[in-house]
């Protein structure tokens, strides 16, 4: 199994996942106050709670849950479960996150497409506003928020506290997701609770490439038609 972010790559297998409560949780970012102040926590998952550590053992899958197998990117695994039980599919765990967003967080795009084919809701809001959308776009991974894209998800959702997925991937650093959520119409107004606008929340981090990236869809905007 492959993880790509914009950002980086790892061959490395997910091994024995947190229980839901942990692995839903947002994470605090205690790095800088100010940027904590924006977006209150973190929408990506550790590596640590990943547990990047050791492969899993083909022999411990059978005890791994829906959302865990959809996190280790376990395709026929997945499969395996909803034939047995379709029910599987929409099941939200105890923070309301769905096997597809479980997916989409950890960037395993091949069981993203896999859910979405058998019908999983892309739409599917988790109890603190949490989407898939907003956990891929968090997480750096492109493709999959380009393929939730295509599914119709509302492309300005926000969190509990007024994260947008094209806050997180400003503030996440990921280039190719912000150029993305841009060219389908990403809403550059929305701030986030605490005052940050996209373009602020860049000049904030010092993330110079975004703001280009930003400064142009906004001339882009307002060229007049040639």
């Amino acid at each position: 199994m492959e993880t790509r972010g914009d950002e980086e790559v790892s061959g490395e297998h997910h091994t024995q996942p947190c229980s839901a409560t942990d692995c839903s949780s947002m994470i605090r970012d205690n790095s800088d106050e100010d940027e904590d102040d924006l977006l209150k926590h973190s929408t990506t998952l550790t590596n640590k709670q990943r547990g990047n550590e050791i492969s899993v053992r083909p022999a411990t899958l059978d005890s791994l849950s829906m959302h865990q197998l959809a996190a280790q990117g376990e395709v026929s695994q997945v499969a395996a479960r909803l034939s047995k039980d379709g029910s599987l599919l929409s099941r939200q765990d105890e923070r309301g996150f769905t096997p597809l967003m479980w997916a989409a967080a950890f960037g395993e795009k091949a069981v993203v497409d896999f859910l979405l084919e058998k019908g999983a809701d892309p739409k599917a809001i988790a109890r603190e506003r949490e989407s898939a959308l907003t956990l891929a776009s968090s997480g750096g991974y492109v493709d999959i928020v380009e393929s939730l894209l295509r599914h119709g998800v509302d492309i300005n959702t926000y969190d509990w506290n007024g994260g947008t997925p094209l806050l997180y991937a400003v503030r996440g650093n990921h280039i190719k997701c912000v150029e993305a959520l841009l060219a389908k119409g990403a809403d550059m107004t929305i701030e986030s609770d605490s005052g940050y606008s996209p373009m602020a929340l860049a000049v904030a981090l010092g993330h110079k490439k975004i703001q280009k990236v930003l400064e142009e869809h906004i001339l882009k905007l307002y060229r007049p038609p040639t």
